[in-house]
């Protein structure tokens, strides 16, 4: 295997991949909020923005309907 540094991506900006994390570690942690907590997470902030959304943000009833419909379909 080749190693060293690339020179053709010398100067081109790539963000840091963000860490994913599973199911069994958040909740080794306790939960979603003891997670967030844990990982340095401000979960009153994410309530608060999600709070100052407009209702129309979020699917009505029936688009989650036909969304999970179009999804269960796919399997």
């Amino acid at each position: 295997m080749k190693t060293g540094k690339n020179k053709s991506a010398e100067g081109i900006y790539t963000p840091k991949l963000p860490r994913s994390y599973s199911i069994n570690e958040v909740l080794a942690a306790g939960g979603p909020t003891a997670f967030a907590d844990k990982i340095g997470l401000d979960t009153k902030r994410m309530f608060e923005e999600i709070a100052a959304l407009p209702p129309d943000a979020f699917l009505t009833d029936d688009e989650f309907n036909a969304a999970m419909a179009t999804l269960n379909s796919g399997k």
